[in-house]
């Protein structure tokens, strides 16, 4: 009989980070510098991208770049 046991390999820190950074850009609101209310746009790995007046911009945004985005809380 085989053995058909599946092994998990844990992930090194830096694959773990980098999980989702073709695919996914996150987006949650902001304050920016000024004191002004905008929408940030984050890499998977929580870099800032940009930031867009509106959540309906900033999804747009992350599309055009074939992204799909994901919203934080």
């Amino acid at each position: 009989m085989e053995n058909n046991e599946v092994v998990f390999k844990p992930l090194a820190e830096e694959a773990f980070l980098s999980l989702g950074s073709e695919q996914i850009a996150y987006v949650k609101a902001i304050n920016l510098p000024d004191g002004a209310h905008a929408i940030g746009i984050f890499s998977a790995d929580g870099k800032p991208m940009a930031a867009a007046p509106s959540v309906e911009i900033a999804q747009a945004l992350i599309r055009q770049h074939e992204l799909e985005p994901a919203l934080v809380h």
